[in-house]
């Protein structure tokens, strides 16, 4: 007779059936889906380059344009991928919750691992075609970004599970944030350096956590980068804290209504 699992084994088997589950989906749900997860990123870097290139700016804060960009759309792209594959996380995987193993948040977890590890290797495939143009696209200090990266993707899930908590609770809260996004690609540093905007507008855009992680991934490559002054990890990564405690707490609050629905 065999001896019944414990619950972290059954949680890492549900993960893993739920991973591979996703990950054909991701991959392989339309004709060469695949290319269009690496080619939707390369397409913005490539249109601010030409934009910045046309206006003759070929430095921001000391460093290479091109590489400026590359590290700020990536690590935006993370977070925004992220927070949008966990908001919906429930809703497409609503028939597995009629097995008992599966909670809301297995899916929620399951599709941010899985984002995590699709944009590692997009990142890669584009920081080395950086560098095949001759762009230095090697980080000098991994662990900063290591640390930057990660408060984004953390970020991102915490985001996520609050998102999709109240896209189902409230099912109009989706259209807003969808619209959310867009102001949040603009105001993040992304694409428009920090530097040029005034005070006391520039402190209002600090609120924004997604600013600090950008602009400290963009120092992670190169260490003399003009950071914006007022930049933390730690500012960012209590946010994070709040975000996922804030998310968990309405999983639980409300699995009920999240796996009924």
């Amino acid at each position: 007779m065999r001896e019944p699992r414990n619950p972290l084994a059954i949680s890492f088997a549900v993960w893993q059936a739920i991973f591979l589950r996703e990950a054909i989906d991701r991959l392989f749900d339309m004709r060469a889906a695949w290319f269009w997860l690496l080619i939707e990123p390369a397409l913005h870097i490539a249109f601010i380059t030409v934009v910045y290139s046309a206006v003759r700016m070929y430095t921001v804060g000391g460093i290479d344009v091109a590489l400026w960009i590359i590290v700020g759309m990536l690590g935006f792209f993370l977070f925004r991928r992220t927070a949008i594959q966990v908001m919906y996380a429930v809703d497409c995987n609503r028939p597995l919750f009629a097995y008992r193993q599966v909670k809301p948040f297995d899916p929620a977890i399951v599709r941010a691992v899985l984002e995590a590890f699709l944009m590692a290797i997009i990142a890669s495939v584009i920081l080395a075609a950086a560098a095949l143009l001759g762009h230095d696209s090697l980080p000098r200090d991994p662990l900063l970004v290591a640390l930057a990266v990660g408060g984004l993707w953390l970020f991102g899930l915490g985001y996520g599970l609050v998102a999709s908590v109240l896209m189902e609770l409230v099912p109009e809260t989706e259209h807003i944030l969808k619209l959310l996004m867009m102001p949040l690609y603009l105001i993040s540093g992304v694409i428009m350096p920090m530097a040029s905007v005034r005070q006391p507008y520039r402190e209002f855009l600090l609120m924004n956590p997604i600013v600090h992680g950008v602009e400290l991934v963009r120092q992670g490559f190169v260490p003399y980068y003009h950071v914006v002054p007022g930049v933390d990890m730690a500012y960012l990564y209590a946010w994070v804290l709040v975000s996922l405690l804030l998310g968990l707490l309405l999983y639980r609050r409300f699995a009920l209504q999240l796996v009924m629905k």
